[in-house]
């Protein structure tokens, strides 16, 4: 007798995250009635985290350690394994935010024919993002994935992340359900509690460039420009900000 399909796979990408993914899995390890499945995709990390990983691999539904082309490569390899309806990508310096969470999804999806969940979430820094109830695409990555869950099948249906994005693999994917009409539903709930310190928060100007890339794939120049220059802006803004000497 097969095992029953589990309501949610939880997927976590990590290379050498160091003590911090031990609380991410912690929060997904106390998810009261719902046991969602936890797989981890590993880069092949040299900091410690493989040898701590494989004692708790009893605790893990897949646990993969090694080298990978990036982030959306680790989470394609993680939907490769994934059999929940819903999918979470969990970032190793994430967490839950509370130990009914999934539960709580659970009731809004009993609730909704959407393709993609989101609700909130809130940065280390006092930053909080949710997804609009009037979604604009343009600007940017509309859809933090920590926030979000993504019916499953609709990477069976869409293809999986493009890796050759090293930072917008998502905002590429969500233009191309957006593109294919696919319903994004907003609920008021907070998901995660999100570090500051990833790649596509830190100012890089791949971020920026990434993003350019994929706005133009989807929409006509004329479209993109407005944001492109505030795009811009935004980047001499973060620049600016990391000049100006702390007190």
């Amino acid at each position: 007798m097969s095992a029953p399909t589990p309501s949610f796979s939880v997927i976590v990408p990590c290379l050498n995250p160091g003590p911090k993914i031990q609380a991410a899995l912690a929060s997904v390890w106390e998810q009261k009635w719902c046991e969602p499945e936890l797989i981890v995709i590993d880069g092949g990390s040299t900091d410690g985290t493989r040898e701590w990983l494989e004692a708790h691999r009893p605790r893990l539904a897949t646990f993969v350690s090694e080298p990978d082309r990036g982030v959306y490569d680790a989470m394609n390899k993680g939907l490769a394994h994934a059999h929940g309806e819903w999918v979470l990508f969990l970032g190793a310096d994430d967490r839950l935010v509370g130990d009914m969470v999934l539960s709580e999804v659970l009731n809004w999806m009993r609730r909704t024919e959407a393709g993609v969940v989101v609700g909130e979430a809130a940065y280390d820094d006092g930053r909080i993002y949710k997804l609009s109830s009037h979604v604009n695409p343009l600007p940017r990555n509309f859809v933090h994935h920590q926030a979000a869950f993504y019916r499953r099948a609709l990477f069976v249906e869409s293809g999986d992340f493009e890796v050759s994005l090293a930072i917008m693999g998502d905002y590429e994917f969500n233009l191309r359900l957006w593109k294919n009409h696919v319903r994004f539903k907003p609920i008021s709930l907070r998901i995660s509690a999100c570090g500051t310190r990833g790649v596509s928060d830190s100012g890089d100007w791949r971020v920026y460039s990434e993003e350019f890339r994929v706005r133009h794939r989807y929409f006509k120049p004329w479209r993109c420009w407005f944001w492109d220059a505030l795009s811009i802006v935004r980047f001499l803004r973060k620049k600016i900000i990391r000049m100006v000497p702390r007190r």
